[in-house]
């Protein structure tokens, strides 16, 4: 009885847990593991020494991401390419149902572009930023996380904010995000680099994260008309402009990329002419009525998020 209530409190603070590791992290995989690990700590805890349960699990959740966060880097050395976050893929119409990740992407700080922002961070910054500034977590309790002063982890803090308020794009609403995609997409069905770069805004790039597993871009790329040729040279080298080639529901459907219109491109097997790649989703970030970032995440590791029916 005992270890069953034990479970229903932890399964009532799962959503708000995955919420914090998923920000801190930017990895589906490593906030599900930071929330299992800490169900296993919580199991082998004396109860009598934990006076507040949510901010206990936070607490161990945090820690446990900071450490996700050092190896990170460290294997952000050797990958090839950009790195992007993970992105949560959910369907296009109807509810998140009872998936708690799929639920809290809704929520603006956890747009592509905000956690594209985080990753500038260190990974003390990004603790102490989301946790003082997302959950008002006092900064004792964060100095304790990050085995720092509490004035140390107040800087910490600062120098975050300034970077995410000087960086985050404005979110747009998502009939304005919706407009923006369909005219992107509708632009590059025509073929015609200025077209798409018509669509496009003035400060645009494009971030692509493959890990060397297929082809995207290995720098960032900025600027409508870098972005518009890169586009279409994509397309050209799939063979996706190609008479008979028709991106439907087979090919290519509209999910929603952490809250927003975002398009999934199903896997393609490659022929004697044309080389085959895997699944991938595209997100955007609109701004001023038109595409400012694009992200194109390709490596099929870093797509564990995709939670469609």
């Amino acid at each position: 009885m005992v270890a069953t209530l034990l479970a229903d409190l932890f399964e009532s603070h799962r959503g708000h847990l995955l919420a914090v590791a998923y920000r801190l992290t930017g990895s589906v995989a490593d906030a599900e593991d930071a929330v299992q690990e800490s169900w296993l700590r919580l199991a082998g805890a004396s109860q009598s020494e934990i006076e507040d349960l949510r901010a206990w699990l936070t607490t161990v959740v945090s820690r446990l991401c900071l450490d996700r966060l050092r190896s990170a880097a460290v294997r952000r050395e050797n990958y090839i390419g950009q790195w992007l976050p993970e992105p949560v893929v959910t369907p296009l119409t109807g509810s998140p149902g009872a998936d708690p990740l799929a639920a809290v992407v809704q929520r603006q700080e956890f747009r592509m572009a905000a956690l594209v922002v985080l990753d500038q961070l260190t990974p003390p910054q990004r603790v102490a930023f989301v946790l003082h500034e997302g959950l008002q977590v006092p900064y004792g309790e964060i100095a304790g996380i990050l085995d720092i002063t509490p004035e140390a982890a107040r800087q910490l803090a600062a120098r975050a904010r300034k970077v995410v308020r000087e960086q985050t794009p404005p979110v747009a609403a998502d009939g304005e995000h919706e407009a923006a995609v369909q005219k992107f997409l509708v632009a590059l069905g025509t073929g015609d680099a200025r077209a798409v770069a018509a669509v496009l805004h003035p400060d645009a790039k494009m971030i692509g994260d493959s890990g060397g597993t297929t082809q995207t871009a290995r720098n960032v790329i900025f600027g409508p008309d870098k972005v518009a040729r890169l586009f279409l040279g994509l397309i050209r080298r799939y063979g996706l402009d190609r008479p008979g080639v028709d991106l439907g529901a087979e090919d290519m459907e509209f999910v929603r990329v952490n809250g927003q219109l975002g398009v999934l491109f199903h896997a393609r097997p490659g022929d004697g002419d044309y080389p085959g790649f895997p699944s991938r989703v595209m997100g955007f970030t609109v701004v001023d009525g038109v595409i400012q970032g694009a992200y194109d995440h390709a490596n099929p590791a870093k797509l564990q998020g995709v939670r469609l029916r």
